[in-house]
């Protein structure tokens, strides 16, 4: 039997295609851009009381960045999730989950309790951020794109393009490459000889391979596909720790129509936003966040503050509880992803998730398999579940390496991301479920606890509290340091012929806990109407009046 390769290196890859042959693969039950276009229009006009389906960018493809705003009564003034997918082109689960988040919300609208939901909730849903480089998943030849359609000259070599990938053995699939070589690091995992590990030197290894992305040398610079299609990944495109100098980040953040329009709506539209829901692979719901004093004591704060951790560890417990995934592989944060900016820059609570992940292989007395290596797992997974997942190592002849062993072969691009399609309708529903969850959580003010009393002549003290009945504080730790969450606002109207003795016309409190209050008191001279209101676009506004005679 022939084997195949996996590659762990940081290069943006093609780790793991669809299981089904190629000539149905635009069957798989993924939707494509046109598809998606046809879906959310489609969503949109069976729903026009409470949904606005808008264009935020216009691509250099051609293609829209769209947005679907949904709820009813004044959308700007109720607690709002961003829910955002394909911010990372190769993670189409992200789009698909956040595509049919917005169709099963949209189904139960005639139910009372989603009416409520949309009455005191807006949803801001975007399903693709970087359609450009989504196309990949549906063309003919598959390979992990990530790059839009800006030509970026990635080996700064004064020419553009010139080195992709080259489908040396010709299935459609850009996968791996390895070719014997005493000099090479890699080499064949102990346990499974069908995926490619870095020897171990340290305890004696030797390797006996180099391992390249499959593909030829086009520009003769002595690297392998290193300048090919595909420009400026829009998940390292964000302003929060922007990797300059990197492949795929551009000379500057927020360069990109793409990354402009999502952020320019946010900060300027859509300052209700109270938390920001992405799919990709930077992961802090099915393990949060740790507290890191350090990071978080800097001047430039690069860890998540105390507080915020606290309620990561809340929305996490629900994410497992809902979806019951298990164990997710590692989902460090990336540099210039969204994902970070949302918390870092953006000042609100962000969470984010794969959606899904190689599940556990059980043996035959139903324990759960131990495994070090993800690609090993998956292998043994799609084993069990009879998954084509793989291309069988097959000797090539190629020019760049003369009187050289080369192999082509490896698992199939978008594989490790991507699920079948028959599950597809089982994880969209937990994953609504949560999503809707995290938005009955919402912090929401009320004004309660209203009192009116005599104090002295022609003198009335009023006094009420200003109440969270949220599970959210009012804003992030992080947020009351930003310039860009509101702050709850409370202020009072007096009627003709009042004055106010003491007391502020207009107070604000950087945030209030989940289910805490502030009090709020003023002593006032005369009779007639008081309105008192208080809130923030974050949290919904609350208003009391009163007649004192």
């Amino acid at each position: 039997m022939m084997k195949i390769s996996v590659r762990v290196l940081s290069f943006t890859m093609l780790v793991g295609l669809f299981f089904i042959p190629a000539s149905a693969q635009a069957q798989t039950g993924y939707s494509s851009y046109s598809e998606l276009t046809n879906k959310m229009t489609a969503l949109n006009n069976a729903n026009k009381n409470i949904t606005e389906l808008t264009s935020v960018a216009k691509t250099k493809g051609g293609k829209d960045v769209w947005l679907l705003t949904i709820g009813s009564g004044d959308v700007k003034n109720h607690p709002g999730i961003a829910v955002i997918g394909g911010s990372k082109a190769s993670h189409i689960l992200g789009t698909e989950l956040t595509l049919r988040f917005a169709e099963q919300l949209l189904s139960s609208a005639d139910t009372e309790e989603t009416k409520a939901l949309l009455a005191s909730t807006t949803f801001y849903v975007f399903p693709q951020i970087n359609p450009d480089a989504a196309i990949q998943y549906f063309d003919k030849l598959k390979y992990e794109r990530d790059g839009n359609m800006t030509s970026t000259d990635a080996d700064r070599d004064g020419f553009y393009d010139e080195d992709g990938f080259d489908d040396l053995n010709g299935d459609n699939f850009i996968t791996m490459m390895r070719v014997a070589d005493k000099t090479g690091s890699w080499t064949m995992h102990k346990d499974d000889p069908r995926v490619m590990v870095k020897a171990d030197a340290d305890n004696g290894e030797k390797g006996s391979y180099k391992m390249f992305t499959e593909g030829r040398d086009n520009d003769e610079d002595g690297k392998f596909n290193e300048d090919g299609e595909g420009g400026v990944n829009i998940n390292q495109n964000f302003s929060y720790d922007f990797p300059y100098f990197k492949p795929g980040s551009s000379e500057n953040p927020v360069s990109e129509n793409e990354t402009r329009g999502v952020l320019d709506f946010l900060f300027e539209e859509a300052r209700n936003t109270f938390a920001v829901i992405s799919f990709g692979p930077e992961n802090n719901l099915s393990d949060p966040l740790k507290f890191n004093r350090g990071a978080a004591s800097k001047r430039v704060v690069s860890g998540w503050l105390s507080d915020d951790i606290t309620v990561n560890k809340m929305v996490s417990d629900l994410y497992n509880d809902k979806t019951n995934l298990g164990k997710a592989p590692s989902g460090e944060p990336q540099q210039g992803d969204l994902f970070q900016w949302a918390y870092y820059h953006y000042g609100r609570f962000s969470f984010s998730t794969p959606g899904w992940w190689t599940p556990e292989v059980k043996d035959e007395d139903g324990k759960a398999q131990k495994f070090d290596n993800d690609h090993a797992k998956h292998l043994a997974w799609a084993e069990a579940e009879g998954q084509d997942v793989f291309v069988e190592w097959t000797e090539v002849d190629h020019p760049d390496f003369p009187n050289q062993k080369v192999e082509v072969g490896g698992i199939k691009p978008f594989t490790l991301m991507t699920p079948p399609a028959n599950i597809l309708d089982s994880l969209a529903e937990s994953h609504t479920d949560f999503i809707m969850e995290i938005a009955s959580m919402k912090p929401m003010v009320e004004l309660v606890n209203f009192k009116s009393e005599s104090a002295g002549k022609n003198l009335t003290r009023i006094t009420v509290d200003v109440y969270n009945g949220g599970s959210f504080p009012t804003a992030s730790l992080l947020g009351q340091r930003n310039n860009w969450v509101r702050r709850v606002m409370t202020q009072i109207k007096l009627g003709n012929n009042m004055s106010l003795i003491s007391g502020d016309i207009q107070d604000f409190d950087r945030s209030i806990p989940a289910d805490g209050s502030v009090t709020k008191t003023w002593l006032i001279r005369g009779s007639g109407k008081v309105t008192i209101t208080s809130g923030s676009p974050m949290t919904g506004f609350s208003t009391k009046e009163q007649t004192i005679k």
